[in-house]
């Protein structure tokens, strides 16, 4: 059990992690330096713990103070998983892909719409609304490849027979502004809870997660448009974020980097585009871990190494097709090679510590069938210019 300590005290964080698993130096590093910091009472490292941008990734920690630079740049980045019509028997990865573009650019629908479902109020940057952008962020169509727990499945009205939705991404331009102005006029350092800062950095904070929650719902609203099918939301959940929890009977702050909550039900662990997915139960008190579970594999990579490590054995064109058969839809080369699979570590692994430490149960296993990243904007196409001229005349 972790139990709050004073202030004064010098905490040790916790590594959830067997021997056998790698966990690269500089995050244990980066996770005892913010286990140092003023107000910190707990912190812990999930098997998918690696460095960051100063703060680990993959982690969660408990706190007196609330400290924006823990919750980082993407606020509300999550998941969500939808059923679809689909079924995988009838399913034509090559012909879908054919579909799906023009994901990249503004919606053309009726934003204020939209807004007005999720309790939004217009921002600067809201023409990104429905997009997946960069980094380690996707909409994957995946199949149900075994089934561990068939209860727990069919109480999530998930038929093995048809294909699932995930799609991976946050508040975009929204969170990096929050993040940027809050260091602008105070730095790193911590927020007293009752302060007029805090109160200000929440509301927005607040208004970034139901911005992440939108977009990830446009999103997958556009790619089941272009496919021609529909779909039901089954799980939602984010991990970059900080909020209020009753610890022990007081109130603390729990920031979540990385970090999946493990106290609203099961959820979705993805590995690489080219390993399996986890749909697991969490199990336990969640006191060891913090309520948290890993939200992925986990680089094993810094990004910007991997094509130096890969590009003289494979080709952009290998990259396409994973070793489980799926196509990746990824027109950057940079970010094709940045996320191959070889740059996260074993999904199989994590899940393992996970089970091995009495955190979750997994129900059942996704396989990627279709990977969408993204498409070079139109005016950045070979040829295209070229053959919208044609077509004028």
């Amino acid at each position: 059990m972790i139990t709050a300590t004073t202030t004064e005290s010098i905490i040790t964080p916790r590594v959830i992690a067997s021997p056998s698993s790698w966990i690269e130096g500089e995050a244990i590093r980066q996770l005892e330096q913010t286990a140092r910091l003023p107000g910190m009472r707990a912190a812990v490292g999930l098997p998918d713990l690696h460095p960051g941008k100063g703060y680990p990734i993959g982690a969660v920690f408990l706190s007196e103070r609330i400290y924006p630079a823990l919750v980082g740049n993407d606020i509300g980045c999550g998941m969500a998983l939808w059923q679809t019509e689909l079924t995988a028997r009838r399913f034509k990865p090559e012909r879908a892909a054919e579909r799906l573009q023009g994901l990249e650019g503004p919606w053309d629908g009726d934003l204020d719409a939209w807004r007005a479902d999720w309790n939004l109020e217009p921002t600067p940057f809201d023409s990104a609304l429905g997009t997946i952008g960069g980094g380690n962020h996707f909409a994957e169509l995946q199949v149900i490849e075994k089934v561990l727990d068939e209860t727990a499945l069919a109480a999530l009205e998930l038929e093995p027979e048809r294909l699932c939705l995930l799609v991976h991404s946050g508040s975009r331009g929204l969170g990096e502004s929050i993040l940027r102005a809050q260091v602008n006029q105070w730095g790193h350092a911590g927020l007293a809870p009752d302060s007029p800062e805090a109160e200000d950095y929440c509301a927005r904070h607040d208004q970034a997660l139901r911005w992440a929650e939108a977009n990830r719902a446009l999103i997958a609203a556009r790619l089941l448009d272009a496919l021609g099918t529909e779909a039901e939301q089954r799980l939602a959940v984010w991990h970059n974020g900080v909020e209020p929890v009753d610890w022990h009977g007081e109130r603390l702050w729990l920031h979540r980097k990385g970090a999946a909550p493990a106290d609203r039900g099961p959820l979705v662990i993805p590995g690489s585009r080219g390993s399996l997915s986890y749909l697991v139960a969490p199990t336990g008190d969640g006191e060891t871990s913090l309520r948290s579970l890993a939200h992925g594999a986990g680089r094993k990579w810094k990004r910007g190494e991997a094509r130096a490590r890969l590009s003289g054995r494979q080709r952009p064109e290998d990259l396409a097709v994973t070793a489980l058969g799926g196509q990746v839809i990824c027109e950057d080369k940079e970010l094709l090679y940045d996320e191959a699979p070889e740059s996260y570590k074993g999904i199989e692994r994590v899940i393992g510590d996970l089970v091995a430490a009495g955190l979750c149960h997994p129900i059942a296993t996704l396989c990627p069938v279709l990977t969408y990243k993204v498409r070079k904007a139109e005016h950045q196409r070979p040829g295209r210019a070229r053959q919208t001229e044609r077509r004028r005349r």
